[in-house]
């Protein structure tokens, strides 16, 4: 079984606890799949979530919206300790930027 329009985020990883790949799914965190090769986890995971989703869909419930599909503002706030807001207020000033274009920066490294 495969979704007919999969737009899901998908990784797949080693985990050495397991000694095997595991296959994950970005909006579906409780979900995975292990198995001996990459190629494998992904295609298993893929599997798992369409099957959830054919589940979800036919008891009526919400099905997460794939994070590709959604739109996003660019703004987001983040709470920091005092004296972190403080360091990075100070190395802005030192920097001759903006304390948001110095996050900015930190950020997308």
């Amino acid at each position: 079984m495969a979704l007919k329009n999969d737009r899901y985020t998908y990784r797949v990883t080693w985990s050495e606890d397991d000694s095997e790949y595991v296959g994950l799914c970005a909006e579906f965190p409780s979900l995975s799949w292990l198995t001996e090769t990459p190629e494998a986890a992904f295609k298993g995971i893929r599997k798992v979530v369409a099957e959830v989703v054919t589940d979800m869909m036919n008891n009526s419930e919400t099905v997460p919206e794939p994070i590709s599909c959604k739109q996003y503002s660019g703004k987001f706030s983040v709470q920091v300790p005092p004296e972190v807001h403080r360091n990075l207020t100070i190395q802005a000033a030192e920097s001759g930027v903006s304390l948001n274009r110095l996050a900015r920066s930190k950020l997308s490294q």
